[in-house]
């Protein structure tokens, strides 16, 4: 982003709100905030998010709106600080984590294979919502700029379906809609934030041209591309000539600063970089990390994510506030918010359906007679994909890093914080109920490839170990020297060929075979922790056994999925 983007922006994090919307003495002993108490207020809000995230799953609500509105709720407490963010601040520090991660984490054969699907559905779906949403802004503030009615459309059009796939985990869907929504999360990204970019420097500057904007963007893409292929490239190189597992952890920490931050110093687009850079990552995951980094990688890549994400809704819900008083008193919310927001909302509902009707029935067209479906699958897919359009945390990412010049700055960010509730609790909340409604739960696998069931590939898997230990068993003058091996692996796999074809009649031996193991590796705990606090055992005992229980643990738990 333009540093100009700033200008303007008090960088300080919490600042006193002064001028005609004067906030209440109330919060001026916080108005001189030391950074001491900034770190402060941080890990408190840190506190909080742990215990509003046990809130929503206790009462089953999605995590973003227990945030959002925990966030507001927090702003409500006397003496608690008024947020003042610098936009640039909010970009670097927020985005290129969690647009690394997701790209790591998606699965990279059918990303390719629904390419062109997810392409219709991220560039081209997330410039038809903007259009929409910014001719409807032009239309109901008449004197808001097309650039910002432009940029406030690229803000609320890139639903996010990490909330999507969240609210997903237990509801069954088809694989091309689960590998649709995934890989739209990744490019709309893209593809919306570039669009923001260019109406930002549209509104600054005054001026802005179509054929220099499509050039631009042409550049920009193709930049990041080669950028964060090459990103990728040396970085899969150091982590292979590195061995210790947290210099490694700690390489790839730091790619997704270095690939967005890399990406604008050299003039490409940083959000394309950095996910093309997780991407390539991702996809060779496999190579480059050994199992104890993987696993420790993600799960310090999985706490990342949570705090990142979660502190970005609470801070929208306290910025929220900090609006409210800048007009408190005033009729500004009655005249001149309520009925923008609320055309701004639900022309973010019925572009994304308006949008999947035609691009799917085109589709569908194009399809041999023999191959088209019906007319029920083709609307319950419409309606499934329309109606997970929920927004998150790319959209508050994005408004919180408005520039303060920016013109109806406050209209904007109140239209993106109703948008996200909305379609976080109103859409995030029933899409279970639509789907069952549909009927796509239950016709799950049709018009889909076959792919094997899990005990089917554990199955095969079994086979080939137990081949390998056959051919290591027998010594060159074949006697056997590893018969325990062979006969372990050998029961392995014929347990395992047998539950894939009985896994019915088996499922309640086979979990009641790992919960006595689990029996077991706690009682080997209970034993191991007696014997480091008897102090018959050093700490490097400790930690080594308890490791091998760990992954002992693991494969058990696993094996009750």
């Amino acid at each position: 982003m333009q540093a100009g983007l700033a200008q303007g922006t008090d960088p300080v994090l919490v600042r006193y709100q002064k001028g005609p919307w004067q906030i209440p003495g109330t919060l001026t002993g916080m108005a001189r905030m030391s950074n001491v108490g900034r770190f402060e207020f941080i890990l408190l809000l840190i506190v909080l998010i742990v215990g509003l995230e046990l809130v929503a799953r206790k009462l089953r609500l999605p995590p973003a709106a227990a945030l959002v509105l925990g966030g507001i709720a927090i702003a409500l407490v006397p003496g608690v600080p008024v947020i003042g963010i610098d936009p640039d601040l909010v970009l670097i520090v927020f985005l290129p984590p969690l647009l690394l991660a997701g790209a790591y984490f998606s699965v990279w054969h059918a990303f390719r294979t629904h390419l062109l699907g997810i392409l219709q559905l991220a560039v081209g779906g997330g410039a038809f919502t903007t259009l929409a949403v910014a001719v409807a802004t032009r239309w109901l503030i008449p004197f808001m700029p097309w650039a910002a009615c432009a940029a406030l459309g690229a803000i609320v059009a890139p639903p996010d379906a990490v909330a999507a796939k969240a609210v997903l985990k237990h509801v069954p869907l088809p694989e091309r809609m689960t590998t649709l929504l995934e890989g739209e999360s990744l490019l709309d990204d893209a593809a919306s934030l570039v669009i923001y970019r260019f109406a930002t420097v549209a509104v600054m500057t005054g001026s802005f041209g179509v054929v220099h904007a499509t050039v631009t963007f042409f550049f920009l893409a193709l930049g990041g591309l080669v950028l964060g292929c090459a990103l990728a490239w040396v970085w899969i190189r150091l982590l292979a000539r590195v061995r210790d597992r947290i210099l490694s952890i700690t390489m790839t920490l730091l790619l997704p600063w270095v690939a967005y931050i890399g990406g604008e110093q050299v003039g490409a687009s940083g959000v394309i970089t950095t996910v093309v850079a997780g991407l390539v990552l991702g996809w060779r995951q496999h190579d480059v990390f050994s199992a104890d980094e993987r696993l420790r990688w993600a799960a310090v890549w999985e706490v990342l994510v949570f705090v990142l994400e979660s502190l970005v809704f609470v801070l929208i819900g306290i910025s929220l506030h900090a609006i409210v008083l800048r007009h408190m008193g005033t009729p500004w919310v009655a005249q001149d918010v309520f009925r923008p927001v609320a055309g701004i909302v639900a022309v973010v509902l019925v572009s994304r359906f308006v949008w999947m009707l035609m691009t799917e029935g085109i589709r569908v067209a194009f399809l041999p007679r023999g191959r088209r479906p019906g007319w029920r699958p083709f609307f319950s897919f419409v309606a499934i994909m329309g109606w997970c359009g929920m927004r998150g945390v790319v959209s508050l990412a994005i408004v919180l890093a408005l520039p303060a010049e920016m013109p109806n700055r406050d209209i904007m960010q109140i239209a993106t914080f109703v948008v996200i509730l909305v379609t976080v609790l109103g859409q995030g909340t029933t899409i279970g109920w639509v789907i069952r409604m549909t009927g796509e739960e239950r016709g799950q696998s049709r018009g889909q490839r076959h792919h094997l069931s899990v005990s089917q590939a554990r199955a095969l898997i079994a086979r080939s170990q137990e081949h390998a230990m056959r051919q290591l068993a027998f010594a060159p003058d074949g006697q056997i020297v590893h018969s325990r091996l062979l006969e372990q692996y050998a029961y392995r796999a014929e347990l395992a060929e047998r539950f894939s074809h009985e896994q019915q009649a088996l499922q309640g031996r086979k979990d009641a075979h790992y919960r006595a193991l689990l029996a077991t590796i706690d009682a080997g705990r209970a034993e191991l922790l007696r014997l480091h606090r008897s102090g018959e055992i050093h700490d490097a005992v400790l930690h080594q056994l308890e490791h091998e229980l760990d992954l002992q643990q693991m494969t058990a738990e696993g094996g009750l999925i």
